[in-house]
């Protein structure tokens, strides 16, 4: 798996650095089978009391490509709710091609039985 961690108007720290890779081993916990990742982490300074904190992530796996994206005052609260959202569609893809498999041998079960005469 190819990781790339980038800030944009933020210097990405080893802090930040080790952060994420401990939350995206969650994912790879439920599907490991990931091409590449790369993580935009950014600050927007709308005005000087209000500072937006920005995390996007683009994940390539096996059969798709998912991108997501969050924000919140925290860093780290907008990198936990991306790593929230990431999982979720994470485990639906896994889902999808595990039950697409299952009915393909069940199809192909069906499909050698002969019939029997009535």
């Amino acid at each position: 798996m190819n990781l790339t961690i980038s800030g944009h108007h933020i210097d990405v720290t080893p802090a930040i650095r080790e952060y994420v890779q401990n939350k995206l081993e969650r994912v790879r916990r439920h599907f490991d089978q990931l091409i590449d990742v790369s993580v935009i982490l950014s600050v927007d300074n709308l005005t000087e009391k209000e500072k937006r904190q920005k995390a996007e992530i683009n994940l390539r796996m096996s059969g798709k490509t998912v991108f997501v994206e969050s924000v919140a005052q925290d860093l780290y609260a907008a990198i936990d709710t991306l790593i929230d959202k990431l999982d979720r569609q994470v485990m639906k893809h896994k889902d999808k091609v595990q039950n697409h498999n299952h009915e393909t041998i069940k199809h192909l079960s069906e499909s050698e039985i002969p019939a029997s005469p009535a």
